[in-house]
């Protein structure tokens, strides 16, 4: 007698579905406490805000830096489209106020994570990678919106690809307490004095 195929097993399916929803809750939690202002939350602040236990995140991950890669890994879903979001047309200066708009945007809505990255990256090599990777991200960005600075003295590049850094626009927004609207205003003026002579057109 032909035996029929075995009834799939509902309690493996679920112990799965359960252990997707907690890894999901764990992620969700480090990313609320770091929102929250906590720079470096630890497993067991984790573990409270995601309503599960200490082994359970350990299960999930090898050690906190593997949580912290979620994290990036999170930071880039968001941040990713932002950044290839076709440029504006008009002007040198109307096209270097949209991508400053634009830039500041990203930087408000990812600061906290951002900084804690800083925090961790001097001794974590994959940080350290992220983080180079960030900085030839946003100099592409920028030639992209300003293509005129492929002609550009080199100095010139350099500085506006500074002054339109996350590392600036932190400085402005935390050492120096400026609001978001003049930290803006500040890199605006800052940048467009930069591009003055970079137009060739004179626009």
């Amino acid at each position: 007698m032909t035996r029929g195929k075995e009834p799939p097993d509902r309690s493996q399916d679920g112990r799965a579905l359960r252990g997707a929803r907690n890894r999901e809750r764990i992620v969700e939690a480090l990313l609320e406490l770091v929102r929250e202002g906590e720079p470096l939350p630890t497993a067991e602040q984790v573990s409270q805000r995601a309503g599960v236990g200490t082994r359970t995140v350990f299960r999930h991950f090898d050690d906190m830096e593997s949580l912290n890669a979620e994290m990036q890994a999170a930071i880039e879903r968001e941040i990713g489209p932002l950044l290839n979001e076709p440029r504006s047309r008009g002007s040198l200066e109307q096209r270097a106020r949209a991508m400053i708009r634009r830039r500041i945007a990203i930087f408000e809505s990812i600061a906290a994570f951002k900084r804690s990255s800083e925090i961790q990256r001097w001794n974590t090599p994959y940080l350290q990678r992220n983080h180079a990777e960030d900085v030839r991200r946003l100099r592409a960005d920028m030639l992209r919106w300003l293509p005129e600075l492929d002609c550009a003295d080199p100095d010139r590049v350099e500085s506006i690809d500074l002054i339109t850094s996350f590392e600036a626009w932190n400085r402005l927004r935390v050492d120096q307490r400026l609001g978001r609207e003049r930290t803006q205003e500040v890199i605006e003026a800052t940048a467009l004095a930069l591009l003055r002579d970079a137009d060739p057109t004179g626009h």
